[in-house]
C-alpha cells in the first residue's frame, strides 16, 4: 500500500483539496485499495481544543463542483510520527516544506516533496485563503496529483 500525506499550512484549503482530488483519481483508476491518502497542517491555527475546523467552505464548494465530497474532513496537525507512517509527505509550497523538515526532524529518506515537482515545476501552489483564486489552486492541485499518480504508475509502484 502506498501512503501519501498532503500538507499545507492550515489543512482547510490546499491539502484537503489535494487529498480528495487524489482519492478521486485513484478511485477512477480502480486503485483505491492500493492507497492510503490523508492530509495535515504544519500549524495548529485551525485546531481548537483538539478539534480541527472543517474544510473551508469555498474549498469544499470547489471540490463539489467536480463531484468530489470531503464530508467529515477536519484539520489535523502533522507530527513527527507521520514520517515513519507515510511513504510520501507532499507540501504545497516552500514554507510548508521548511516547516515539514522542522516538525519531522529532517528528511533522511527523501520522502518530502513539493506537489508540483511531480509535474516538473518548482513553483508553489498559491494559497487561496489569501489569493481567493480557488480555480487556480484546484487546477494546480489536479495537475500535481495527476503527475504523482502517473509517476507511481511509471515506477511500477502499483
Amino acid at each position: 500500500m502506498i501512503k501519501i500525506l498532503f500538507v499545507c499550512h492550515g489543512n482547510i484549503c490546499r491539502s484537503p483539496i489535494a487529498e480528495f482530488v487524489m482519492k478521486d483519481l485513484v478511485a477512477k483508476s480502480n486503485l483505491t485499495s492500493a492507497f492510503y491518502i490523508a492530509s495535515a497542517a504544519t500549524s495548529s491555527e485551525e485546531i481548537w481544543n483538539g478539534v480541527g475546523n472543517p474544510v473551508y467552505p469555498p474549498a469544499k464548494s470547489k471540490l463539489a463542483e467536480h463531484g468530489i465530497s470531503c464530508a467529515g474532513k477536519r484539520a489535523i496537525q502533522l507530527n513527527r510520527a507521520d514520517y515513519d507512517k507515510y511513504d510520501y509527505l507532499i507540501g504545497m509550497d516552500s514554507a510548508n516544506i521548511r516547516n515539514m523538515h522542522r516538525i519531522l526532524g529532517g528528511d533522511p529518506e527523501g520522502k518530502i516533496t513539493k506537489l508540483l515537482s511531480f509535474a516538473g515545476y518548482d513553483r508553489d501552489i498559491a494559497d487561496p485563503w489569501y489569493t481567493g483564486n480557488f480555480d487556480e489552486t484546484y487546477r494546480d492541485v489536479l495537475e500535481g496529483c495527476q503527475a504523482l499518480l502517473n509517476t507511481l504508475k511509471a515506477e511500477q509502484r502499483l
